[in-house]
């Protein structure tokens, strides 16, 4: 294991990312060489895989993130047990590159969310406090009868505070691999009063600013996330959100309508052959998320398999057939993007070039549709500026652990909302 003291001496640094994000489709592991830090970072793309996850995985991780399914003990197993995919993704790569764990300085493993509550805007900063019937409050506990409560403890109600949940132990990971690792990168911003995503904004910035064009990253995943960089702007010019349902719905109902013999629609042909219906979108649209100013972030706790099966039943209720409700289901995803770009972005900064990564790129019938919607903006696929569209993600947490390890910020508070800018991340020796 190299000396962390050598690392930080080492210009030249080769990091695996790793990533596991809403659609649950596998682990995303890159090796990037990354070449200075903060302003001065400069990353090539070495390696990019990803694994699959066994078998019955996926519908493992998708009963943690239901709260009537997702038992305590689960997760604690859970927990490791994906720390362990996550090693064996790492293994996977290196020896797919025919490198070893000592060619490799550090590996920065964003996980695998199961739950994520972000502020919520409507509640007011000051909670009401426990009752103290409550079992759970600190007068309740025996162990702590004796001793004084404090009375500066902050005001607390168990449904409103902001909190979030990455498994894949970190631990783990650097001890199967032999590799320094650095993890759970979104409770110091949440900590701090963030959303705690999008944290890929900070990469972005590093990696696509410039001074004559604006420049959007759209990432469709199961929930599609937009980075906005106005043209020579700025840390603090940086906007950010959630926009909404990015594949998480179409996949859903996909899964549902074939009894799991396919689960996305693959290349947007399910949604080519069908006819969106708008009543059933303008419906949609009402939904109070889409509306609300960025930063604000959401996830499969809003809009997962509940929230798919409402909208497979609207579509049913209409009589609309299975492709017609893919289409409409993706011109859902399309709308509340390009609708998020015309109301929070589009007058003060028009985007220039969009490029889009993730899942949905791959999807025709959407990336065609982003097109003729955003006329006046180029769409492309990420991989046309050099990054790979399937890898960035996981390159981005490459970036960032990098950056942890030089005592960087990797946040940017106009994006995620914190009060201020933190270091992120949790560092594991092997």
């Amino acid at each position: 294991m190299k000396d962390f003291f050598q690392l930080l001496k080492k210009d030249k640094k080769l990091v695996i990312g790793l990533m596991s994000g809403t659609s649950v489709d596998g682990i995303d592991a890159a090796i990037v060489e990354i070449v200075g830090h903060g302003l001065e970072t400069e990353v090539d793309l070495i390696a990019f895989e990803t694994v699959p996850f066994p078998s019955g995985v996926p519908q493992r991780i998708l009963a943690l993130c239901q709260p009537d399914t997702g038992r305590v003990d689960d997760i604690c197993e859970m927990n490791f047990y994906i720390g362990s995919l996550f090693a064996e993704a790492v293994k996977h790569i290196l020896q797919k590159s025919e490198m070893s764990a000592s060619d490799i300085d550090l590996i920065g493993s964003h996980g695998q969310t199961i739950h994520h509550l972000p502020k919520d805007p409507n509640i007011p900063s000051t909670l009401p406090s426990f009752h103290p019937s409550n079992p759970l409050h600190p007068s309740a506990l025996p162990s702590f009868q004796s001793l004084p409560i404090p009375s500066t403890l902050p005001p607390f109600h168990p449904s409103t505070l902001p909190s979030t949940l990455q498994i894949g132990e970190p631990a783990v990971i650097a001890h199967e691999t032999g590799i320094p690792t650095i993890a759970d990168f979104r409770v110091a911003d949440m900590a701090a009063g963030g959303q705690g995503a999008p944290l890929v904004s900070y990469p972005d910035y590093l990696l696509f600013h410039n001074s004559t064009e604006t420049v959007g990253l759209l990432n469709i995943g199961g929930i599609a996330n937009l980075t906005a960089l106005p043209a020579n702007g700025a840390f603090d010019t940086v906007c950010a959100a959630d926009t909404g349902p990015g594949n998480m719905c179409i996949d859903a109902v996909i899964t549902e309508i074939t009894e799991g013999t396919e689960r996305y629609d693959a290349a947007g042909q399910r949604a080519a052959q069908g006819t969106p219906h708008q009543p059933i979108i303008d419906e949609w649209l009402n939904h109070p998320f889409f509306h609300l100013p960025p930063p604000k972030t959401t996830g499969r706790e809003m809009f997962g398999r509940n929230y798919a099966m409402e909208c497979l039943a609207a579509c049913r209720k209409r009589t609309l057939s299975d492709n017609d409700c893919i289409a409409t289901l993706t011109e859902l995803t399309v709308q509340t993007i390009t609708g998020y770009i015309a109301q929070f972005i589009a007058g003060q900064n028009p985007i220039d070039v969009l490029y889009v990564s993730g899942g949905g790129v791959h999807n025709q019938t959407l990336m065609q549709r982003l097109s003729e919607v955003l006329e006046n903006t180029t769409v492309e696929p990420v991989n046309t500026s050099g990054i790979s569209a399937d890898a960035k993600e996981a390159i981005a947490f490459a970036i960032l652990a990098n950056e942890t390890l030089h005592g960087n910020a990797g946040n940017l508070p106009s994006a995620t909302g914190a009060s201020v800018r933190k270091i992120l991340g949790k560092f594991v020796l092997p």
